[in-house]
């Protein structure tokens, strides 16, 4: 699945244009705070949730910005990637 990037969100679209998942993490006080994970019922349990919380902290590591997880999703993602606790706030 290809994604989309867009300033404080990562997303991905079928080729009718609708909305198949999501990220959003836009910047509070220099901070992305990742407070919205999406995923269409029909790609559940493939990872692709995962795939988006990587993009997004591979994003927010190269732009040299710290994370703060609000998203339950999220929260629980960066309780099982240690290798990115150097982003969180």
């Amino acid at each position: 699945m290809e994604f989309c990037h867009e300033p404080g969100r990562i997303f991905a679209l079928d080729e009718s244009g609708r909305l198949l998942a999501e990220v959003t993490f836009p910047r509070r006080e220099g901070v992305a705070e990742i407070d919205h994970t999406f995923v269409d019922p029909s790609l559940r349990g493939q990872g692709v949730a995962g795939q988006l919380l990587q993009a997004a902290a591979d994003t927010l590591r190269a732009q040299g910005l710290k994370a703060r997880p609000t998203c339950s999703y999220a929260v629980r993602w960066f309780e099982t990637h240690p290798e990115y606790a150097d982003l969180l706030n």
